[in-house]
Order: structure tokens, then sequence, then C-alpha cells
């Protein structure tokens, strides 16, 4: 009897989930040279801001999963160590998340974290950007970034990224795009 139970219970979870999951991914994200889809998002200290308060430069915009965790700290903190270089690129990391401004606030403090960390709790912009994983009662963004060129265009996308080197990699991109 048990076992036949788990079976249902599997079997449920199967059909409710699974499409959910595929939905949440099939999301289609902007492509190069399209023009990056606006937003405006509290930051960590609760002000908004928006994709166009940044033109005339260059823009990092990385969607990770949840603040605290380890790869997300250590992107974070990576991106935190180059801010001199995205500077001297024109270039200002912006990070997204579905987490809380609450939840932003402490990590950024944890963590001596001083870009902005933007709440997109309802996961609107993140699905915009084909970076939302709906699992029914979980939501979290994929692991995203998104490089946009001074004009608001998607210069380039990376849908696999490596934590460790990632900052490094988006970096390496900025230098041969700005060369063109």
């Amino acid at each position: 009897m048990l076992r036949i139970a788990l079976i249902v219970l599997a079997v449920i979870i199967i059909i409710f989930l699974v499409p959910r999951l595929i939905s949440g991914s099939r999301a289609a994200a902007p492509t190069p040279g399209s023009l990056a889809p606006d937003f405006s998002l509290p930051s960590q200290q609760g002000t908004p801001v928006s994709l166009k308060d940044f033109r005339g430069n260059w823009i990092v915009l990385y969607f990770y999963p949840k603040d605290q965790t380890p790869g997300c700290t250590r992107e974070a903190h990576n991106f935190q160590a180059d801010q001199s270089k995205y500077a001297e690129h024109h270039a200002v990391v912006l990070g997204v998340s579905v987490d809380s401004v609450d939840s932003h606030k402490k990590f950024c403090a944890k963590e001596g974290l001083n870009f902005k960390l933007l709440a997109d709790s309802d996961g609107k912009v993140s699905q915009a950007y084909g970076s939302l994983t709906n699992l029914s009662v979980i939501k979290f963004a994929k692991r995203n970034t998104f490089l946009i060129d001074p004009a608001g265009k998607v210069a380039k996308t990376y849908t696999s990224v490596d934590p460790a080197k990632h900052s490094e990699e988006v970096l390496a991109a900025l230098d041969q795009l700005q060369k063109k």
C-alpha cells in the first residue's frame, strides 16, 4: 500500500512540476543585438533602479539564484573585487534575484558588497530575461548574465556560468567589445 501511494505521489509530482520547470526554462532570453528589456526594481537600499538610468555605460546584468549561498557569494565577491576594473571599462554591475530587499541588504552587509543588488520579488524581470525557474512553490533566477552596451542593446549573453571565473570572463569580453 505504501509503495502504491509513493508511486501515485511521484506521478503527481511529475505531472505538476515538470511542465512548470520546462515552461520556466523556455522563456526566451534577449539575444545579442536586441534591445535589453527595461525595468525598474528596488535595490538593497530600497530605492528603485531602472536600466535606462545607466544608458551611456556598459551594464553587466547578472541573475543569480539566492543570497547567502556558496556559488552566489563567490560570484558576488568576484564582481566586488573587480569593481575598479569595471569602472575603467565604464561598466556598472547589477545583480538580480527574486530575493527581497531585506535579504539583499543583509547579504551586502555581511559580504561587503557595494554594487547594486535588485529585488525581483515577483520574478517578472527574471522572466523577461529568460532567467526564471518556476517550480510552482519555489521561484529562483537562473545564473545568467547579459552584457548590455551603452545604447541599451544586448552585446553578449551568458547562460552557462561558472561563478568562480565569471567576472574574469565578463571583463575579457568587455575588453574585446570595446576594441571594436
